[in-house]
C-alpha cells in the first residue's frame, strides 16, 4: 500500500504572532489545525533574530503541549545547538535552508547526531531564464546552485525530507510547480513536500498525482478558511489519493 499523502499547514511566526491569515496566537491556530485533521504542522520564525529566539523557543514549548501531530520548526537554525534547543522544546523536525547552502556539512551533522528524520532541508528556487536556481534570504538572493543538483546533494548528505518552494508559484494560487516536483521525485529517494501555489483543492491533487509529491504545504488558503482540511481530504480520497482521515 502506498504511503498516505500528507497535508501540512504552515504558520509564519514573528514576535510570537502568526503573520499570514487570521494571525493571532500560533498555539491556538496549531491546536485548531491538529484537531481539524492536519497531518503535520510547519512553524517558521520568519525574522529569527537572536533576541527573538527565546520568544520562539517558548512558543514551540507551548505548541508541543497542545498538539498531537508532528511539527517542524525552521528559521534561524545555523548550528547543532539550535537544533538541540528546538528539539528539547518539543519540535519533531527542524528545517534548514540558507544555513545549509552556506554550510552543506550542517546537513551531515544534523543527520549524524539526531537522525535523518529530524533534518528537513527547505529549498527556495526560481525558474530563471537559465533554469532553476536556489535562492536565499526569502527568495531575494540568487545562488549559483542549480535546484536539481542541490536536491540530489541534500539527499546524499542525509536529509530526511525536502521542502521545495517554487518562488514563481508562491502566493499566486494557480497550482504547484508540478513538472519540477516530478523531476525532483525521480532524482531523490526521500519524501518531497510541495510548497508554493495552493489556491484550490485540485492543486493539491495535481501536486500528488502529477508532481509525485509526498506532502503538500499551504498557508493562507487554510488560515482564511478557503479550504477546510477535512473537506480537502474527502475530495482527495474521491480523486484516488490515499490520505489519512
Amino acid at each position: 500500500m502506498a504511503l498516505a499523502k500528507r497535508i501540512i499547514p504552515c504558520l509564519d511566526v514573528k514576535n510570537g504572532e502568526t503573520v499570514k491569515g487570521s494571525a493571532g496566537d500560533p498555539v491556538e491556530l496549531g491546536k485548531a489545525y491538529s484537531d481539524a485533521g492536519a497531518d503535520e504542522l510547519v512553524f517558521l520564525d520568519i525574522t529569527a533574530s537572536f533576541e527573538e529566539r527565546k520568544t520562539f523557543t517558548q512558543m514551540v514549548e507551548r505548541v508541543a503541549r497542545e498538539i498531537n501531530i508532528p511539527f517542524t520548526v525552521g528559521g534561524g537554525v545555523n548550528e547543532l545547538a539550535d537544533v538541540e534547543r528546538l528539539l528539547n522544546a518539543g519540535a519533531d523536525k527542524v528545517s534548514i535552508n540558507s544555513a545549509a547552502l552556506r554550510n552543506p556539512s550542517l546537513i551531515d551533522e544534523i543527520a549524524g547526531k539526531f537522525g535523518s528524520q529530524v533534518c528537513v532541508c527547505a529549498i527556495d528556487a526560481r525558474n530563471d531564464a537559465d533554469g532553476w536556481h536556489c535562492y536565499v534570504k526569502g527568495g531575494r538572493e540568487r545562488t549559483e546552485r542549480r535546484l536539481m543538483d542541490w536536491a540530489r546533494e541534500v539527499c546524499d548528505r542525509g536529509a530526511g525530507e525536502i521542502l521545495f518552494t517554487s518562488m514563481d508559484h508562491d502566493g499566486v494560487k494557480e497550482g504547484f510547480a508540478n513538472e519540477a516536483l516530478a523531476e525532483m521525485a525521480s532524482l531523490v529517494s526521500i519524501p518531497i513536500i510541495a510548497s508554493g501555489g495552493a489556491g484550490k483543492m485540485e492543486h493539491f491533487r495535481d501536486a500528488f498525482i502529477k508532481g509525485k509529491a509526498n506532502a503538500a504545504l499551504a498557508a493562507s488558503v487554510f488560515h482564511f478558511g478557503e479550504i477546510g482540511i477535512a473537506r480537502l481530504k474527502e475530495y482527495l480520497r474521491g480523486e484516488g489519493v490515499e490520505v489519512r482521515v
